[in-house]
């Protein structure tokens, strides 16, 4: 346990931090699987799913909760399953 005053609001921070970054990351990973069903199923709004969900890893991306290179992957994995599901 810190014994200095900064640390421990540090500390604090971090658990407060740690919570939101956590939320983010599931609502991520709930909207990935989301848009890879839709593509899968050949709906017509799949690709306005698989828009919005590139937009919120972006989003993460830019405040610093992924990595960047992550961040593409996960939307360039995303829009290959979705253009491989368009053309079938």
């Amino acid at each position: 346990m810190p014994n200095i005053k900064s640390a421990k609001k540090r500390v604090k921070t971090n658990r407060r931090n740690e919570v939101r970054n956590r939320a983010a990351k599931s609502a991520m990973k709930s909207a990935i699987k989301g848009a890879n069903q839709a593509a899968a199923a050949g709906d017509a709004k799949a690709l306005e799913t698989v828009k919005s969900t590139q937009g919120l890893i972006g989003r993460l991306s830019k405040r610093g909760i992924i990595h960047k290179n992550k961040a593409a992957r996960l939307q360039s994995r995303m829009m290959r399953k979705t253009a491989a599901r368009a053309k079938a």
